[in-house]
């Protein structure tokens, strides 16, 4: 608290077209990237979890995508350990 943190993210996309075959046919992998740091760059998050929430909700903003898994690890959460962190998916129901 009252500090920024380092987060690791993992970000896995299920897209709902199967044959991707040109650029135009995926996700830009920028707009996810800035979606990211915009979470980050409207002030402190209290969870974890809500940051992968909303980061999870930004890529299915995206009608490309299907099913959307964000990991979100804060590696200096706990001195004993690697990491800490939590996952979340969602996906169109």
């Amino acid at each position: 608290r009252g500090r920024a943190q380092p987060l690791v993210i993992d970000v896995e996309l299920e897209l709902t077209q199967a044959d991707v075959r040109h650029l135009r046919d995926t996700v830009d992998y920028d707009h996810i990237v800035a979606a990211a740091r915009g979470i980050a760059a409207e002030g402190h998050v209290e969870l974890v979890e809500t940051y992968a929430a909303r980061l999870a909700e930004a890529c299915l903003g995206d009608p490309k995508v299907r099913c959307v898994r964000v990991r979100v690890e804060k590696p200096d959460a706990v001195p004993e350990a690697a990491g800490a962190g939590a996952e979340v998916t969602l996906d169109r129901a």
